[in-house]
């Protein structure tokens, strides 16, 4: 897997863009579309719609997946101490 960001394309609204992720990005980015049951334009485009125009869509998938994955650890902490 390589630190480097790889461009991609996707469809927002019927529109193409590119983005550039690094591999584990994309890994995490698709992983999170399938566990939600869309498509990864659909996730895209949701993403798109609520970030702030300042930010970049790249930007903004990082983030929405860095958030999804702290709030999984925290749910998996919490069960973790009400299973003690």
């Amino acid at each position: 897997m390589s630190g480097r960001p790889v461009k991609r394309s996707l469809t927002l609204r019927g529109h193409r863009t590119s983005v550039s992720l690094e591999d584990a990005f994309w890994i995490a980015f698709r992983e999170i579309a399938r566990a939600e049951g869309k498509p990864a334009n659909a996730l895209a485009a949701e993403i798109d719609a609520a970030r702030e125009l300042e930010t970049g869509l790249a930007s903004a998938i990082r983030v929405y997946v860095l958030n999804r994955y702290r709030d999984m650890a925290a749910e998996a902490q919490a069960a973790a101490e009400a299973a003690r």
